[in-house]
């Protein structure tokens, strides 16, 4: 097995076993993410959301969860040969367990970078089948557990495509959550939004914090948005 390593600043991502690596959407989502106090991380995969609120949030005390062997491995080293490798708690099972073990609220911040594909072909690899196909956790269970995990008033946080965006804002507003934060998040300054970090609450109201962002500039290099939000996270130069 090649041990694939991302390096960040403060912390290493082992990715040789998991089927998803470390990509745009976790970064953004780690980084822009309501923090907490009580974390739970659904779908964890290699770990980098929980580390990344691990440094975000000093006093934070964050359970990862993931289905995936392989990815639990991964995550596992990863979690130990951190920093703050006493304030991460990692469990080797899904959401639809870990309702049926947790009934009560008990965490202020959920955070969940979800699987989306739900009409295209499942990938020959089954761990990759897993970790972006909402078969494996479809919207309605992770929407309705995070609301179920949640104490009043907390967060629940999530990166989608544009394609699911409007489907599963209306599942979270039927659910009752309310917005609290969106961020649509282009690639290029002349293109569509094709990411989009929601930020909902439970029984919390008030204004919308709604913008749009920009991770390049026309001339490719990073955009100013982009290398500020990272600046703590990862090891990148003006490129």
């Amino acid at each position: 097995m090649k041990d694939e390593i991302f390096h960040f600043q403060q912390f290493d991502i082992h990715q040789g076993r998991a089927a998803m690596k470390v990509g745009t959407d976790s970064d953004l989502l780690g980084a822009l993410c309501a923090g907490g106090s009580r974390i739970l991380d659904i779908g964890t995969g290699t770990g980098v959301l929980s580390l990344m609120l691990a440094q975000r949030c000093p006093e934070a005390q964050i359970t990862a969860i993931e289905i995936d062997s392989d990815a639990v491995l991964d995550a596992r080293q990863n979690f130990a040969q951190s920093p703050w490798s006493d304030r991460l708690h990692l469990e080797h099972i899904s959401l639809q367990d870990y309702l049926l073990q947790h009934s009560v609220p008990q965490f202020d911040s959920v955070v969940c970078n979800p699987p989306f594909f739900h009409r295209s072909l499942h990938c020959p690899d089954a761990g990759r089948t897993r970790a972006r196909h909402t078969a494996s956790l479809p919207f309605p269970t992770l929407v309705g557990g995070a609301y179920n995990l949640l104490l009043p008033g907390g967060s629940f946080s999530v990166c989608l495509p544009t394609e699911v965006l409007a489907d599963f804002t209306q599942l979270c507003l039927q659910t009752g959550f309310t917005p609290r934060r969106v961020l649509h998040i282009k690639t290029l300054p002349h293109k569509a939004p094709k990411r989009h970090v929601l930020v909902m609450n439970k029984e919390a109201h008030g204004a919308v914090q709604e913008e749009e962002c920009c991770m390049r500039n026309a001339d490719q290099t990073r955009s100013d948005w982009y290398l500020l939000l990272m600046a703590d996270f990862l090891l990148c130069g003006p490129r």
